[in-house]
């Protein structure tokens, strides 16, 4: 079997699909590997060191020949051209609101798995590649914040006086928002967070913040069965605006978190709100991509709105490159390995496995996961492509 670490296209991507430890791994199963030259060199991952670990140092032109294809982001209309048919290629592929992009992977007749659909099940927790990078998100949105904050964050006690503690307020405490918690904690800030969800008060607690949220009906059933959270009435958003307006005027720091899968991220904080703050203070839009918690947040810029900065990073994991990618190769590596034979060590894809089903993108030239599948057969059936 013959496998293939490109490296990323796309120039805002600094992360690595392997590392030294799973190309050793994985060669150790008979597989012939081979990293495209400079592949790791954002993540400080010389070519020497995956050479070392048993793989071929080449060129674009080896994923033609691979069997698996190993990426951080979904490739491109020009990589696609470049890999044969039936190979598996697995990424982060990013395929909501991309139907064209799912439709073009389908054509060329691949194997795309998302990794970002990996069920949330004891099984697959090693392969989780939202909860390895939101987890160096949350704390890389605490040290972005940090840098631009021109006061300290733990009360500090002198001879001069005392200097107050950082109070920071996070909102959404799923993986990303309780590592912000924590990092703002163990730097002395005062923190308080929200979330839409009930099991997330007493994560929050037990990490030494204190929860904010209007707890009624709506909050109690305001989790799916995946464990994300549910997107809330107009009602709930409201009240909950309420409570946190007066709320976000007192903090120095404020972090978003909230991404809902597939959908616009919602917003959270209003151009009102970001003016009542104190001079000084900075807001980090960690849902930028997707359109910002914080209105006036833009991506990849930090935007001034009169003494208030707005951080609107992207690519937040990436900006922890090296550690990013060592945990993102290993989330790879766990899927990989359930699709490989333990005797012959060849590919023996079982595509009646949760993890396989849930994942899949496309399979014989055909968009086949649920959630883009229908989109595509409406499309031939209003071109005349229907039976």
């Amino acid at each position: 079997m013959k496998l293939f670490v490109p490296k990323e296209r796309d120039p805002a991507e600094t992360r690595v699909a392997a590392s030294p430890d799973t190309v050793k791994k994985l060669a150790g199963k008979g597989i012939e590997i081979v990293v495209e030259s400079g592949a790791g060199e954002h993540s400080r991952i010389p070519d020497e060191a995956f050479a070392e670990a048993g793989a071929k140092i080449g060129g674009n032109a080896d994923a033609g020949a691979a069997d698996v294809v190993l990426k951080v982001r979904r490739p491109n209309a020009e990589e696609l051209s470049t890999y044969k048919k039936g190979a598996l290629v697995i990424a982060s592929m990013d395929p909501y609101g991309r139907d064209d992009e799912v439709k073009a992977m389908a054509d060329a007749g691949i194997l795309a798995f998302a990794m970002e659909f990996m069920p949330r099940i004891t099984r697959a927790q090693v392969m989780d590649v939202l909860s390895s990078q939101a987890n160096l998100s949350g704390y890389r949105a605490v040290i972005d914040a940090a840098h631009e904050f021109d006061r300290a964050f733990p009360m500090m006690m002198t001879a001069a006086g005392t200097v107050p503690a950082a109070r920071v307020f996070v909102m959404g405490a799923g993986v990303a928002g309780l590592q912000a918690i924590a990092t703002a904690k163990r730097l002395g800030a005062v923190v308080t967070a929200t979330d839409v969800r009930p099991a997330a008060k007493e994560q929050v607690e037990s990490l030494g913040g204190k929860f904010v949220a209007v707890e009624d009906e709506e909050f109690k059933a305001a989790e799916t069965a995946g464990g994300y959270a549910k997107e809330m009435s107009k009602e709930y958003q409201a009240k909950q605006a309420d409570l946190v307006a007066s709320h976000i005027a007192k903090q120095d720091i404020v972090i978003t978190t909230a991404l809902i899968p597939g959908r616009p991220a919602p917003r959270l904080v209003s151009k009102e709100m970001v003016q009542s703050m104190k001079p000084g203070s900075i807001l980090v839009d960690l849902a930028v991509e997707r359109g910002g918690n914080v209105e006036g947040s833009a991506p990849g810029e930090i935007v001034s709105v009169g003494p208030v900065k707005i951080i609107g990073h992207i690519n937040v994991p990436g900006r922890v490159a090296s550690s990013a990618s060592l945990l993102y190769a290993k989330n790879l590596m766990a899927f990989l390995e359930t699709m490989i034979d333990k005797d012959s060590g060849e590919l023996k894809i079982d595509f009646d496995d949760q993890l396989v089903k849930a994942t899949l993108l496309t399979r014989d030239g055909k968009v086949v996961h649920p959630n883009f599948a229908p989109a595509e057969e409406e499309k031939k059936e209003a071109s005349g492509g229907g039976a």
